[in-house]
């Protein structure tokens, strides 16, 4: 069974999807930065919000992490770069570019020493490999980035630095750990069990709303190394073909 690696309007839909995104982050992050009084009668909805927005930040980097595989808008690689650079500014202050080679020289060389996204030292260690991960994308610039955005929320616009942490630091520290412990740590740590390929990529068995709510499809991370040129919003798809074939082959 073929998989087509374009669908028709699929720069449409990647495009309407990546706005969407950004949008309710965007809105929650005002209203709930500048704006929510937290009180005895409303506190029951903080972690909810947390939670939202933690996840609504592993989707805009998903469509950035798109944008750099070119399926976000295809046969448009200006449009990739821009919105791709700019949920990465959004996100965290990342650089395009950086970002972008990083991410080809994890597929290059995935799951070995030349692997950025790899702790080759600890392959199987959670707490040692995302200090590592932390250390290789979170330098200088995403933290001269969130520490001026804090200080021009906190002088300028009088924001409540209790605000502040609750819906824009705390979630920014969450979504890098579910990036990394659904998309990074669960397909590639090394396990008894071999890889199935030269990728060295493991799938998480996950439903379609589990998958979506965990990461944005990223678990369906072996899918994702064999065809990178499809869009995190197609994962489930590409994993029933994938499934239909091996049914096939048996």
């Amino acid at each position: 069974m073929s998989f087509a690696p374009i669908v028709p309007r699929q720069a449409q839909i990647g495009l309407g999807l990546t706005a969407a995104i950004v949008l309710a982050w965007l809105s929650i992050h005002v209203w709930a930065v500048f704006f929510l009084r937290i009180g005895a009668d409303n506190w029951p909805i903080v972690p909810l919000v947390m939670l939202v927005q933690c996840w609504l930040s592993v989707g805009m980097f998903i469509a950035a992490h798109d944008a750099m595989h070119g399926s976000l808008a295809p046969g448009h690689p200006r449009i990739n770069a821009a919105v791709g650079g700019f949920v990465l500014a959004l996100y965290a202050g990342f650089g395009w570019r950086r970002m972008r080679d990083a991410h080809m020289d994890h597929h290059r060389h995935s799951g070995t020493e030349r692997d950025p996204d790899f702790d080759a030292a600890n392959p199987a260690a959670f707490v040692a490999w995302y200090r590592t991960f932390l250390g290789r994308y979170f330098g200088w610039r995403s933290v001269l980035y969130v520490s001026t955005v804090v200080t021009v929320y906190a002088l300028l616009f009088r924001a409540d630095p209790i605000n502040i942490l609750l819906f824009y630091g705390i979630p920014a520290i969450g979504s890098s750990f579910q990036l990394f412990y659904f998309g990074t740590y669960r397909p590639h740590r090394h396990e008894a069990a071999a890889f199935a390929d030269d990728h060295r990529a493991r799938t998480s068995a996950y439903g379609p709303l589990l998958s979506l709510l965990t990461c944005f499809h990223f678990g369906y991370h072996h899918e994702h190394h064999l065809s990178p040129h499809v869009p995190w919003w197609r994962l489930p798809a590409r994993h029933r073909a994938g499934r239909g074939e091996r049914r096939t082959a048996a």
